[in-house]
This record gives C-alpha cells, sequence and structure tokens, in this order.
C-alpha cells in the first residue's frame, strides 16, 4: 500500500467490502480507511433480482447499497463505500468461480464473445444513500482453447478467483483479450474517479 496522501478528517471513511482490489485501489490512492465484510449473501440477492426482471446493472446498485447500509447501521456517522460488480453475457450472469475448474469453464464460455462488467459504488451514512455511480464497460475476449486456459491459470493460480470473470486485467488476464471499451478502475471493480470526485466534494479529502 502506498504511503498515505489523504488522512481522511471526521466522519470515518469505511469501505464495505472483503474484495482486496478495492482495498488496493483506495490504499493506492492515498486514503486512509477501514475496510470490513458486509456478509451479505450476493447469490441469494442475484438470483431474486433476476427472476423479478432486473438488469443487472440494477443488482449491482441494489448489493453495493446493500453491502454499505449493513455495514453503516454499526457505525453510526461514518462514510461507508459500498461496491459491487456483475458479469453478463447474452443473458447469463457470472459470480466469482468457486474453483479453477469453474473458472476453466467461464473463460472458456466467454472465449471470442463480448461481455460487460457493469458496476455500481454508493455512499451511505446513517442509513441515508448520499451518492451512487453506475458504469458499464464492455470487454471481447479472444477466442482460445482449453490448452491456452490450462496454462493461463497455472501460471495465475488462485488469483483468479479473486474477480467476478474469473481474470485479472492488471496481469496476465490482459492476453484474454483482443478489445477493452471502459474506464480501467471500473474494470477492476471500483469506479475510484467519481468516487474521488464525491470526497473531494464532501471535503473528506481536501482538493
Amino acid at each position: 500500500m502506498s504511503a498515505l496522501l489523504y488522512e481522511t478528517a471526521a466522519p470515518d471513511l469505511v469501505l464495505a467490502s472483503a474484495s482486496g482490489s478495492r482495498r488496493r485501489l483506495l490504499g493506492a490512492a492515498g486514503l486512509a480507511f477501514e475496510a470490513l465484510a458486509a456478509g451479505v449473501d450476493e447469490s441469494e440477492v442475484k438470483e431474486s433480482l433476476k427472476a423479478e426482471g432486473a438488469e443487472p446493472i440494477q443488482a449491482a446498485e441494489t448489493l453495493a447499497e446493500l453491502k454499505a447500509a449493513r455495514i453503516a447501521a454499526q457505525r453510526p456517522g461514518a462514510l461507508v463505500i459500498g461496491a459491487d460488480q456483475l458479469l453478463a453475457c447474452e443473458g447469463r450472469w457470472y459470480d466469482k468461480p468457486a474453483d479453477l475448474a469453474a473458472a476453466a469453464d467461464q473463460l472458456l464460455a466467454l472465449a471470442g464473445h463480448t461481455h460487460s462488467l457493469e458496476t455500481a459504488v454508493c455512499v451511505v451514512q446513517n442509513g441515508t444513500r448520499l451518492w451512487h455511480h453506475n458504469a458499464v464497460c464492455r470487454l471481447t475476449m479472444r477466442p482460445f482453447d482449453r490448452a491456452f486456459v490450462d496454462r493461463y491459470l497455472a501460471a495465475v493460480g488462485p488469483a483468479a478467483l479473486e474477480s467476478v470473470g474469473g481474470y485479472q486485467l492488471e496481469g496476465l488476464g490482459v492476453q484474454l483479450f483482443s478489445r477493452i471499451q471502459g474506464d480501467f478502475f471500473e474494470i477492476l471493480g471500483l469506479p475510484l474517479l467519481p468516487l474521488l470526485g464525491f470526497l473531494r466534494d464532501r471535503g473528506v479529502v481536501p482538493r
């Protein structure tokens, strides 16, 4: 983690996430914050929302707010950041793969297709959503075969299980793609630039 550039003033800043990627992004930006896992059953919420006909970005937004609201209830006065990301391809929603075998199946299903990463972030304080931002990025995977997938997963190992797509674009995962449309930070799971803009406007970090 980089040295702190911004010592957050009151209220405290909390990230409602167990995501290592999101923690690294905020830390690398020089923010002082606490990270707490919200413990939301994401699969159950997604299944319910999809059955109701929700769009992927609506599901991501709902989950982001649920996470933030749950932690905000535990931390009165804190500004709590909630975020969620959902991968959608040809009507199917994908979760983080449970193991490397599932990651291989998922990557082969996405090979040669364009999928969307639909990301939402919000900030909740004392039960009120103060701000939110949604973003959709489109990524096209090049065609590849099982042998390539096996080599890729052998190289990256369990790190492939940390992202909803089974890849990490900031590393070897870039070799899976032929075209990418979208903001780099949003692809990694956090619309960082809009979030920093909100925090500046609130006076949490200096201008």
